[in-house]
């Protein structure tokens, strides 16, 4: 046990190569050893077999040939085996040896093998007692393969030694021994190729993974690799890209945030110290409250705003979804933005083409938020009127909030939803962003584009609740 743990500890310290390596060399010879136990008993069952064959017809052949030479059973002295074979049969020179008896069991021809065996497999059997002839018959010595003939005269015994049929085997086994080895070692070769390609898009992901590791994103490389390990490298990728793009909006963030909250700081401390120094008398002391409170609210609105995107990206509880109509809801939007629209002089037209309505599942209150920021937005750049149209297709809501405004400048079009990216009469920066992770919170998606003829059109897209 105590060995195999260390064996267990070595290959934790080895590289990932070279365990795949020993894996694949344990595994090899496993395999080939099974095979090789296998293949010996194969053989040996296929050899013992033709060898029983051969016998069997060896034996009718001479039962044949014995039965026309006609054995007398007094002879004290054994019979040539000219005399008793006068035809010539290549198979007893080749380790078959054969012994023929009378009815008493008396050996007429040939000679019983000598115990114990001897090394020559083909010839130089001795005489022995003929109580080992029983053994033969009854199948008791292991060392031979025997066939028993009957004839009219007594018996014919062939029998060939095991171990002639054992030397064969093995010279066979060697050879295929020899034939697994060379393709083992072709197999190892091939398995340390293999491995070293595997490997080798590995260790310079472990690299880019570093990068990624020390915040270099910029400087992490798409590494080209086949199967799982490429689909691996192309998500390291594009994760770095994401990471990147994240690090460089949270610096954008900052910058922007810190200029957003330094303007209203400004102002009230600048009004502020002049009142107290008395710089300012009279209406310009009322003047200069005044704006201490509007910088105040606006500085107010902006960190509830960025409280509430925070609150937006980290937390769950923030949001609680339920079914509402999306036509009421865009309705009290409206309601809550015309004073707007009447103090710009515009016009609002909505068209809801909906049989079943625009049910979907959303916090009513954060989607009426990001309908008011949107609505706001396209009646701060509208020149006359404001068209909403909203219809269900294949399952998926889909609200237009269109302009005849200037449009959006090209330049901001991809960045449109970032924090504190606005237009010429932007506010905070804010408001769009607000709305679009409300939007994605619900599951569905903003998106903005221009209109050929002039303005701007922000559609939005929800998976329908209806049933």
């Amino acid at each position: 046990m105590s060995i195999l743990m260390k064996l267990n500890v070595q290959l934790k310290q080895l590289k990932l190569v070279h365990q795949i390596n020993v894996a694949f060399v344990l595994s090899l010879l496993f395999v080939l050893s099974i095979t090789g136990v296998m293949i010996h008993y194969v053989l040996m069952d296929h050899f013992i077999g033709k060898e029983q064959e051969g016998l069997r017809t060896l034996g009718a052949t001479l039962t044949a040939s014995i039965e026309q030479q006609p054995v007398t059973a007094t002879r004290a002295v054994p019979m040539e085996e000219s005399e008793l074979f006068p035809v010539s049969y290549a198979t007893l020179s080749s380790g078959v040896q054969a012994i023929v008896t009378d009815q008493q069991g008396n050996v007429v021809s040939g000679t019983l093998p000598a115990a114990p065996v001897q090394a020559e497999a083909v010839t130089g059997m001795a005489a022995v007692e003929a109580g080992s002839l029983q053994n033969l018959w009854d199948g008791n010595d292991p060392r031979y393969l025997v066939q028993v003939n009957a004839l009219p005269q007594g018996k014919l015994t062939l029998l060939t030694p095991v171990s002639r049929i054992k030397a064969i085997e093995q010279a066979l086994l060697k050879r295929l021994i020899l034939v697994f080895a060379a393709g083992a070692a072709v197999m190892l070769l091939f398995s340390l190729f293999i491995t070293r390609k595997l490997i080798d898009p590995l260790i310079s992901l472990r690299e880019e993974l570093k990068k990624v590791k020390n915040r270099r994103f910029a400087e992490v490389n798409l590494i080209r690799a086949g199967g799982e390990i490429g689909s691996v490298a192309q998500t390291v990728y594009e994760m770095a890209g994401e990471l990147h793009r994240f690090n460089r909006v949270q610096k954008q963030f900052f910058q922007n945030a810190s200029h957003e909250l330094k303007s209203p700081l400004m102002s009230i401390s600048g009004y502020a110290e002049g009142i107290r120094d008395g710089i300012f008398e009279g209406e310009d002391i009322r003047k200069g409250l005044d704006i201490i409170l509007g910088e105040s609210g606006r500085l107010r609105d902006l960190v509830g705003e960025m409280t509430l995107l925070a609150k937006l990206d980290s937390e769950e509880d923030i949001f609680r979804a339920v079914e509402c109509d999306l036509a009421e809801l865009l309705t009290e939007a409206v309601e809550r933005v015309n004073p707007l629209l009447t103090v710009r002089k515009l016009s609002l037209h909505t068209e809801i083409s909906a049989d079943s309505g625009l049910i979907l599942r959303a916090d009513r209150d954060k989607l009426l938020q990001a309908l008011l920021n949107v609505l706001s937005n396209a009646a701060r750049y509208a020149d006359r009127r404001i068209d909403i149209h909203g219809y269900v297709s294949k399952g998926l809501i889909t609200l237009k909030v269109s302009d005849d405004g200037p449009g959006i400048p090209q330049e901001l079009l991809p960045s449109l939803f970032h924090r504190f990216v606005k237009g010429k009469n932007g506010d905070s920066g804010l408001g769009l962003a607000i709305a679009r992770a409300i939007v994605e919170r619900c599951g569905g998606s903003i998106t903005a584009r221009n209109c050929p003829e002039g303005g701007a059109i922000l559609t939005f897209e929800f998976p329908s609740a209806a049933g």
